[in-house]
């Protein structure tokens, strides 16, 4: 009798969301709040850039959002699946299938090619690596004829081109991308912000990008701003002015917070 095949499963139309996340480190009077009770939900096929004053918990709520780091209590869910549950293994294994990565020092392998660097995800994932789908995958970041290449090899930008690529051979459900743009001139960073866009519109993909550049953030569909831990404003369709604005905003308030002991509201 033939093998029955399984159905795929369906993707929510949700592809990301926190209900009262909250994350501090340290104990007792030295414990820090990095993340206060955060809840947000984001759709399947967006861009959302995330900013927020140093301090803020922005890099903090990436690493709880993608699994890095387990909130202290709260929920994630990614394509309408809890992220904390289950085991360390349960939990990477959960990374590898949904969840890409695009860091700003690019993380690849010095020792391997382009092609082997970009591969490596579904390797790790016990998955067969079709040379055919990681070609593709290079050749739609711009990086086809660069297959054979070692990373010191390569420009910034294209570094940086094999991360998106990396991120996206496995087909997540949601790239995560932590300062992507930080290490790069201002032309490689507008072409990787453009990539990252693409990947949104052309092929489904959520992204959720740290920055502190109001430049990048005007790139994505909206803004998320973060305070001290606690969301503090939505900017839909933000342009780079209407960006640096909010932020100078922000820094006022925190300062005043920090001299007067007044609490973050009004943003």
């Amino acid at each position: 009798m033939p093998e029955r095949r399984r159905a795929p499963r369906r993707r929510a139309a949700e592809a990301l969301r926190l209900v009262s996340v909250s994350k501090a480190y340290g104990a007792g009077d030295g414990a820090v709040t990095a993340l206060d009770g955060v809840t947000l939900s984001l759709a399947a096929g967006t861009f959302t850039a995330v900013m927020g004053p140093s301090g803020s918990g922005k890099s903090t709520l990436l690493q709880c959002a993608a699994g890095l780091d387990r909130p202290d209590r709260g929920h994630v869910l990614v394509d309408g699946e809890e992220m904390n549950g289950g085991s360390e293994a349960e939990r990477t294994k959960f990374r590898r299938e949904r969840i890409g990565f695009v860091f700003q020092q690019y993380n690849l392998l010095p020792t391997l090619t382009v092609e082997e660097n970009t591969a490596l995800p579904l390797r790790l994932a016990g998955r067969r690596a079709d040379p055919e789908r990681v070609r593709a995958v290079l050749a739609q970041v711009g990086l086809g004829r660069r297959l054979t290449h070692r990373p010191d090899e390569l420009s910034g930008g294209q570094r940086q081109r094999v991360a998106i690529a990396r991120a996206l051979v496995t087909e997540p459900r949601v790239i995560f991308a932590d300062e992507p743009t930080g290490a790069l001139d201002t032309r490689s960073a507008r072409e990787v912000l453009g990539l990252l866009g693409d990947t949104v519109r052309t092929y489904g993909r959520t992204v959720v990008m740290v920055t502190h550049d109001p430049v990048a953030a005007a790139h994505a569909d909206s803004v998320l701003f973060l305070a001290d831990g606690r969301l503090a404003g939505h900017l839909p369709a933000p342009t780079a002015e209407a960006v640096a604005e909010r932020m100078t905003h922000l820094g006022d308030l925190a300062e005043r917070r920090q001299t007067h002991d007044e609490p973050l509201t009004g943003v």
